[in-house]
């Protein structure tokens, strides 16, 4: 996307949009509307946010290329766990949405309303779960497909069930976010604390079956 606005001046663009959505409806509601609520130009317009459906999912464009950024340089670093970060990268989605929770219930709400936009948010879904399915199968040499992808749909399903009871209305801090991935790291036998021996662990260490292979051989070689 080119010449990008700063913060500020695109959120004035949607939340005017919003407005009008909520108003008149999706489909009733032109680029010329738009542009004179928010007091930009047509042509402005345009080279900030391409279409009408753009300007609701707007964000995400911004987010995913930061989440690329993040995990990127995450993947550099020897230290990082990747389980960690990918966790870590999608609590940073939690946080852009929970910092002006009026606009993305405005948002939501738009979604909701027109079946072409709903369609567009289950891509956008898509896109982060393979965002961090790609980051685990490089992070993790050898790591079984299967394990990558699994984690990645329960990393963005979890997001998205807690990210819909604050659209929904509730007030929901990111602790509830963190602790859940927290359960799901145990739960994969992932998490950087390790787990609690059991009768049935295949004992190398002391590594619970449900771990994944490639993330034995990552603790193994960091400790070696």
């Amino acid at each position: 996307m080119s010449d990008v606005a700063p913060t500020s001046a695109r959120n004035a663009v949607v939340a005017a949009a919003l407005d009008l959505f909520v108003a008149q409806g999706f489909e009733a509601t032109s680029v010329e509307q738009i542009a004179q609520a928010a007091g930009v130009s047509r042509s402005t317009f345009f080279r900030q946010f391409g279409g009408k459906d753009d300007v609701v999912f707007s964000d995400h464009d911004v987010l995913l290329a930061q989440l690329r950024t993040f995990l990127s340089d995450a993947r550099r670093d020897p230290q990082e766990n990747p389980w960690v970060a990918a966790c870590a990268a999608s609590v940073e989605v939690f946080r852009h949405f929970a910092a002006e929770p009026e606009l993305a219930r405005r948002r939501y709400a738009v979604v909701r309303q027109v079946p072409a936009l709903r369609e567009r948010e289950i891509v956008t879904v898509f896109q982060y779960e393979r965002l961090f399915d790609d980051y685990l199968r490089e992070a993790l040499p050898g790591l079984d497909p299967i394990d990558a992808v699994a984690f990645a749909a329960a990393v963005t399903a979890v997001h998205n069930h807690v990210l819909r009871r604050l659209l929904r209305g509730a007030e929901v801090p990111e602790s509830v976010l963190t602790d859940a991935y927290d359960r799901l790291m145990h739960r994969f036998g992932v998490h950087p604390d390790g787990e609690d021996a059991r009768s049935d662990d295949v004992v190398v260490a002391t590594f619970p079956r449900s771990m994944p292979t490639a993330e034995i051989a990552r603790r193994l070689r960091d400790a070696l």
